[in-house]
């Protein structure tokens, strides 16, 4: 089977960069749960932290199974969704990992990136995406986001 994509990654973060007119500070894999106006989940994307903000990147994809239903039966493919929160807008960020080992055998959940965030209005929101643990290194670059002047 031939790979429909065969970007390298240097080349996809350089492309992506130069689209967004901001450079990829730290990026992981992740799953938004809830947080943001409009975005249903879970959805899975990109989470990333850029020199302008946090970003969360869904890139479309569909089963063949549902491409041949959706040209069947009629609908829309799946749409590119973003969430971009510049970073004068970030509040706190956090990221929690279980550390109980018994609660890592017996009920594991994947670690939480939370961001309070000022949405349009002014008004405090909170979101929630389950993670790797490599998404430990998008803290970092968001604390020091959120406490730049």
């Amino acid at each position: 089977m031939a790979r429909l994509n065969t970007k390298d990654p240097q080349t996809f973060w350089r492309d992506y960069e130069a689209q967004r007119g901001e450079q990829v500070l730290a990026y992981a894999l992740g799953r938004y749960i809830r947080g943001f106006e409009g975005f249903n989940a879970p959805l899975w994307g990109l989470l990333i932290a850029t020199s302008g903000g946090f970003r969360f990147h869904h890139f479309p994809h569909e089963s063949w199974i549902e491409a041949l239903s959706r040209t069947t039966l009629g609908g829309e493919a799946p749409q590119e969704r973003l969430i971009f929160i510049p970073k004068e807008k970030l509040i706190a960020v956090d990221f929690r990992e279980e550390t109980s080992w018994w609660k890592k055998l017996f009920t594991p959940q994947p670690p939480l990136l939370l961001i309070r965030y000022r949405d349009e209005a002014g008004g405090e929101q909170e979101l929630v995406a389950e993670t790797e643990k490599k998404a430990a290194a998008l803290l970092p670059v968001l604390e020091r986001h959120r406490r730049a002047p």
